[in-house]
């Protein structure tokens, strides 16, 4: 039943692979798995989501997903309300009547809030999902996502916008589509489920340009509901429109008290607040800045503040905020320690649209303790403010405008080059170290820099949008400090099944190294290109772009790297169910191997080549095949390379009929796993001496195998081994007429199916249970 499948080169430790109890399934590779470089993963599939929705989970061609009963607050992204809101009682109340669930369905289900910059559509926005959280009316949760559309240098794809909201809804990153359609299928579908069970979903799309697809987050089952705010009137939405603009100067008045109080109870000043606010322009940024400086400095009058603020002459090309906001904020700024003035305007040197305190320690070389304190001072100044997430910290776009303004006259001070060394260097660090941990089985609590998978993946979807933006900044600008980078987060990509954020960085390294003229990294690069295509289901294009790197791996005269090239050519045709042409590149593979004499290579690429001839039916082709492996496996003596070279010979030895040589060579096989202390490996041979005894009416004794086989693989966590096992060991019971074990076995394979989306699976154990229970 289980096949040991070498891996192409660099592919890491050998893989098991399933044989399927019945005939025209096919085969699924799993344990292993493939680097970063070799784009084959182990049980890898090419996900589709058909939209199809049954009961509590949305299930696909490919995979279930199981809902969680509500998008999870901590995962919502949604911000913190202000205390001090006021003055919008009656704008709210407009998007407050958009959103109250209505027994025939809203009639609109999207709310756009627009405005120019720091009138409070932001806030806005987070007070009307705040209040509709409270009120009960989306109990399915909140989705909210800052597109930075107003920021060149943050603006956020709504396709990666999109990968966020579907992990907040419950879908593991192994399953979200890579392209941009697949994706929106399914969070439609997801949505759209939510709605069915009555847990409608508030979707909050914040700073939206005009050039945002942002109709790819919104809702479209008539339920759930959207507000989206954007410096201008989104008219291509059909949606309920809201224009919002400055405060009155009443309001404007009560937000700048609530301001002072909140930050210094019991203050008094009264005088002169009218002056203050309309030198604000009455826009709640600028009041929530002022609003600091009164509060840190009792002694102040408003009277004066207004006086200074009228005599500043800010920084130009602040477009949307105006004066008001530009003069607030460098008066703001003039009150900094030169500490505070400093990390301010280095915050701006990172790519991304946030940093986390650990960053901004590297970044401004403080002690992490002291950059902390600093930057609470900034966000109590309402320069920056804190994040979704606790830790994290972000400037709105106009202060970024403001601080990036002032880079110039302070570049050489501030040490801008050298700090931006150390950041990307500090990325490309704990890159590396994520990276190493999730390919890793064994964890190092003492020099580990994560801990737990938990922790790596958290880190990276906090980190991923600076990663990223670092990453095609290094490019730009060709960076040395940070030339790993996108190799290194090519490989955290591929390992979370963030394809299309890989080939999209991988485009731009093909870019560089043509530039260049880097014919070894224009090879590399294709390569991971057309792993990525193969496991996005763009077969074609896969094989299109592979066949591209093998003439220059033979221009360059690299006959290993040749080799894996054509190697990975066969995975692509094995793929696309076209064996001929891969035995074609298998075949040409083993002898650029051999010409160059690369043993270890041969042997993996003559085991790829056995499993394609057999899935050919070519089973004698395919036993001399795994005889090539095994011998070059004791010449290199490498047990556990001939271990699996026995597991791959006696599987294509039963395949072919010749049950009893299969059974001699599956108990060596799995004799000398248990000599090497591989426990996977020896229930992988263990299962396919089962199936080979069954052949010969042992079932029996493959009964026993089976349940030991099937211990070892639920104690190791592979449940798909166990799914598969429990499948074989169900047969082996009805073969001895055990048929009240049987069912309670294809139960449980069923189960572990339906968990894991396969669909193959589910089939049989379906079909098995129908004609046991009759």
């Amino acid at each position: 039943m289980t096949r040991q499948a070498k891996q192409p080169p660099n592919a890491g430790s050998p893989a098991s692979k399933v044989e399927r109890p019945e005939a025209g399934l096919g085969n699924a590779m799993v344990g292993g798995g493939g680097s970063a470089d070799d784009g084959v993963m182990a049980g890898e599939t090419h996900n589709e989501l058909s939209g199809i929705v049954i009961g509590p989970a949305v299930m696909g061609r490919d995979i279930t997903v199981t809902l969680p009963a509500r998008v999870p607050l901590a995962l919502s992204g949604l911000p913190a309300a202000s205390v001090a809101f006021t003055g919008r009682k009656v704008d709210l109340a407009k998007v407050m009547e958009v959103l109250k669930p209505r027994a025939d369905g809203p009639a609109v289900v999207v709310t756009t809030v627009a405005g120019m910059g720091g009138v409070g559509k932001t806030e806005l926005a987070v007070q009307a999902a705040r209040t509709a959280l409270e009120r009960g009316w989306f109990p399915g949760g909140v989705l909210f996502a800052d597109l930075f559309g107003y920021d060149d240098g943050r603006m956020r794809d709504p396709t990666q916008v999109l990968e966020g909201m579907l992990r907040a809804l419950g879908v593991p990153a192994g399953h979200i589509p890579p392209d941009g359609e697949g994706r929106v299928r399914m969070y439609g579908s997801i949505l759209a489920e939510f709605a069915r069970r009555g847990q409608r979903v508030l979707v909050v799309a914040d700073n939206v340009s005009p050039d945002q697809q942002v109709s790819m987050l919104l809702p479209t089952d008539g339920e759930c509901a959207a507000i989206v705010t954007s410096r201008h009137k989104l008219s291509m939405l059909d949606a309920r429109r809201l224009d919002l603009g400055v405060l009155s100067r009443a309001d404007a008045e009560d937000m700048l008290r609530r301001v002072v109080d909140l930050l210094h109870p019991g203050d008094t000043r009264v005088t002169g607040l009218d002056d203050l606010v309309e030198m604000c322009g009455r826009l709640p940024l600028a009041i929530r800045i002022v609003g600091a400086l009164l509060a840190d400095d009792p002694l102040l009058r408003p009277v004066r503040l207004a006086g200074e603020l009228a005599e500043l002459k800010p920084l130009e090309g602040l477009a949307y905020g105006g004066l008001a906001v530009a003069k607030a904020f460098a008066r703001s700024y003039r009150v900094l320690t030169e500490e505070q003035q400093r990390t301010f305007r280095m915050l701006t040197i990172n790519p991304g649209p946030d940093i986390s305190t650990r960053s901004a320690a590297v970044l401004t070389g403080l002690a992490e303790p002291a950059v902390r304190q600093v930057l609470k001072d900034l966000a109590r100044a309402h320069l920056i403010e804190t994040g979704a997430v606790y830790g994290r910290w972000q400037m709105h776009d106009l202060i970024r405008q403001y601080a990036i303004g002032l880079e110039d006259e302070h570049a050489d001070d501030d040490g801008r080059d050298e700090a931006l060394s150390r950041l990307l260097d500090s990325y490309v660090e704990r890159t590396r170290a994520a990276t190493a941990h999730l390919g890793s089985t064994i964890a190092d609590p003492d020099s580990a820099e994560f801990v737990s998978t938990d922790e790596v993946l958290d880190w990276l979807t906090d980190e991923l949008p600076n990663l990223s933006a670092a990453s095609h900044e290094t490019m730009d600008q060709g960076l040395d400090a940070m030339a790993g980078m996108p190799v290194e987060l090519a490989a955290l990509l591929w390992q979370r099944r963030l394809l299309n954020g890989r080939l999209v960085l991988a485009a731009r390294a093909l870019e560089q190294a043509r530039r260049t003229g880097d014919r070894t990294a224009e090879g590399d690069v294709l390569s991971r290109i057309a792993m990525t295509m193969l496991n996005m289901g763009r077969f074609e294009d896969a094989i299109k772009v592979a066949e591209r790197a093998v003439p220059i791996f033979q221009e360059i005269g690299d006959r290993r790297a040749e080799g894996r090239m054509l190697t990975k050519v066969g995975v692509i045709w094995v793929r696309s169910r076209r064996h001929e042409e891969a035995l074609d590149a298998y075949t040409r593979a083993e002898a650029a191997f051999r010409e160059g004499g690369h043993l270890r290579e041969v042997s993996r690429v003559s085991a790829s080549l056995g499993i394609a001839l057999a899935d050919l039916d070519r089973y004698e082709e395919a036993v001399d095949a795994h005889r090539r492996e095994l011998a070059i496996s004791r010449e290199l003596h490498d047990r556990s390379g001939e271990g699996a070279a026995l597991t791959n010979l006696g599987t294509a030895l039963y395949q072919g009929g010749r049950a009893e040589e299969a059974i001699v060579v599956l108990e060596l096989s799995a004799a000398i796993f248990r000599e090497v202390g591989d426990r996977h490996a020896e229930a992988a041979a263990g299962a396919n001496l089962g199936r080979a005894l069954r052949l010969v009416d042992r079932s029996e004794e493959a009964i026993v195998i089976f349940d030991a086989a099937l211990t070892a693989f639920r104690e190791l966590g592979d449940s798909y081994n166990a799914g598969w096992t429990l499948a074989v060991l169900g047969n082996a019971l009805a073969d001895t007429g055990r048929t009240e074990e049987a069912g309670p076995a294809f139960r449980a394979a069923l189960e572990l199916f339906v968990q894991l989306g396969d669909e193959g699976g589910i089939q049989l154990a379906e079909r098995r249970l129908a004609v046991i229970e009759g």
